[in-house]
């Protein structure tokens, strides 16, 4: 650990203000190993939360192998942070924050900063003036407005995420005349960064790779800002800058973004949004059209996919696609081939596998077998481990299945994708290097874009989905035959 960060988060008024913004959101810790990333989201399988500024050192010295350095936040508060269960629960989000993602240098900091002022003149003519406020967050800037200048009324009625996602997307839109040249020429980057997992950077944590803190100050201080303001000796930070705010003033805008943005037609969206108009909380997780299925939920199905058109087992399918998904998620971090001691204990926001569920393997009870060209441990009962543990069908539908069904029907992505992959040779599934750079790489940031709605547009259009050599031998077969989605069906409806 370096004796920045160590000084640094000794500070009472850091840790204080760490702690205060992190109250009821989900937090992360960044370090890193070697040259790898490492991002810690949950301890002995719950979500990673701080309950008072003594957590701040002791998360810094829990985490000191990992070289950890950086504080990150959910951009939602929720309601109760008891279990993992409960983050997949849009009822259970209480508010979201608003913000703007200015990405540049601190070299460049004063085009940063032109780009932010032409974002709070606009919020400012439209009523949002003590709400709003800058963290420069080391190489850019946010401009966040605070997750409470909406009234009681409005967020009883429309999603918090909605709102959020909405107001960013609207107002770059109607700035974009403005933001693109100055943007273009400065080399500056504005996106729209709100979706349902977005984490963000904390005030005062340190930035993941300069020694630079973040700092908050309201609008009226910009013209004011100077590189030094960031400097861990002696940083200048407004703490009220992120407390004040006006219930209420941020309502009209609201209104008006969530009219011009039609969230639920997003469909090149990254953000995993819920039902656009007011909202009905029940049970289970609300569907998101306009959403985006996550890498790791797309290689953990496209995985099991493989494996039952080349196998036909649809229990062992499952443990393949999450074992595979895991594997690969592990390997980013890691190496290929590698797999920590400690993965229990650091479990780098990837898949709860310490589940009652799983069962524990010991090494005299397993055996290495080559399965689709690649070493995998299996278990006597034929299921696949990592990690010491079995995957078993229940953890995939966990893991995979209902994240899926949170964006779309599952069954529907589980039919795209014994189409998609029937079309490639046998050769192609049965090597995984091939199946991992023609048929998983391609699509693993659009599935729905480029599977399902292809597919669907050829449903559409009569045009039968030819069938690849594995296709010849044997028909795919739906995981369940109680009801069945065609594809244009389900799409036409997004």
């Amino acid at each position: 650990m370096s004796s920045v960060v160590y000084s640094h988060y000794s500070r009472g008024d850091v840790a204080r203000e760490i702690a205060e913004y992190s109250r009821g959101r989900w937090i992360a810790v960044e370090g890193s190993y070697g040259e790898r990333r490492i991002f810690v989201r949950y301890f002995k399988d719950q979500p990673l939360v701080l309950s008072s500024e003594r957590d701040v050192l002791g998360l810094i010295n829990r985490y000191k192998r990992l070289n950890a350095r950086t504080f990150y936040a959910t951009i939602h508060v929720y309601k109760n942070l008891a279990s993992t269960s409960m983050l997949d629960d849009l009822g259970n989000i209480a508010y979201t924050t608003p913000f703007f993602d200015i990405d540049g240098s601190l070299d460049k900091y004063r085009s940063v900063l032109d780009v932010a002022s032409l974002i709070i003149d606009y919020l400012e003519r439209h009523g949002l003036e003590e709400s709003v406020y800058i963290l420069w967050s080391g190489e850019g800037a946010h401009v966040r407005i605070n997750e409470k200048a909406f009234s009681r009324e409005i967020l009883s009625k429309y999603n918090s995420l909605n709102i959020a996602y909405s107001i960013v997307e609207y107002v770059l839109r109607e700035t974009r005349d403005k933001i693109e040249p100055l943007a273009r020429s400065s080399g500056v980057k504005v996106e729209n960064l709100v979706d349902i997992k977005r984490v963000f950077t904390i005030p005062l944590s340190l930035h993941r790779r300069r020694d630079a803190v973040a700092v908050c100050f309201k609008p009226s201080a910009i013209n004011s800002f100077e590189p030094g303001w960031v400097d861990p000796g002696s940083f200048k930070h407004d703490p009220s800058a992120w407390r004040v705010f006006k219930e209420g003033e941020g309502d009209a805008l609201a209104l008006e973004a969530l009219k011009r943005i039609n969230v639920m037609s997003q469909v090149h969206s990254r953000v995993g949004l819920v039902e656009s108009s007011p909202r009905k909380v029940s049970g289970g997780v609300p569907r998101a059209p306009g959403g985006k299925i996550g890498r790791f939920q797309v290689m953990g199905l496209l995985q099991a996919a493989r494996y039952y058109l080349l196998h036909g087992d649809l229990e062992k399918a499952k443990s393949f696609g999450l074992n595979r998904a895991i594997f690969y998620a592990w390997a980013k971090h890691y190496g290929r081939g590698y797999i920590p001691k400690n993965a229990k204990r650091l479990y780098i926001d990837i898949v709860d596998i310490n589940t009652e569920s799983s069962v524990q393997s010991s090494d005299k009870s397993r055996v290495q077998e080559e399965v689709l060209g690649e070493g995998a441990f299996v278990s006597p009962r034929g299921y696949f481990i990592i990690g010491d543990k079995e995957q078993l069908p229940e953890d995939y539908d966990r893991n995979i299945t209902n994240k899926i069904e949170g964006v779309i029907p599952y069954e529907l992505a589980w039919e795209a994708a014994l189409k998609y992959l029937s079309r490639f040779p046998r050769q192609v599934l049965e090597d995984p290097v091939k199946f991992y750079e023609k048929a998983y790489e391609p699509v693993r940031d659009h599935f729905i874009e480029l599977v399902v709605k292809e597919l669907a547009d050829e449903e559409t259009g009569n045009e039968g989905v030819e069938r690849g050599q594995v296709h010849k031998t044997r028909e795919y077969v739906r995981p369940s035959q109680e009801k069945k989605y065609g594809l244009f069906k389900w799409v036409k409806k997004t």
